[in-house]
């Protein structure tokens, strides 16, 4: 008997992940713009989210430098 947790949606609006995360949308697009979209080029518009964005944003949003990990460097 296989016991698998299912995520509630499949999919997550920006709106809503900013409610899981208990951000503002503003906040949101710092974040999403310091950690993915930090080569100059613009962030879509209408993103959609996973169960696993929302997970790895959280790590982001509550993570402090730290030298033991490895952080992708900001493009130019």
């Amino acid at each position: 008997m296989q016991n698998t947790i299912k995520p509630v949606q499949d999919v997550y609006s920006e709106a809503e992940v900013a409610d899981i995360l208990g951000i503002s949308i503003s906040r949101l697009y710092l974040l999403l713009d310091a950690n993915i979209f930090n080569d100059g080029s613009p962030r879509p518009t209408n993103l959609t989210f996973n169960s696993s964005d929302i997970t790895l944003l959280g790590f982001w949003l509550h993570s402090t430098a730290n030298p033991k990990v490895v952080r992708m460097p900001k493009r130019n």
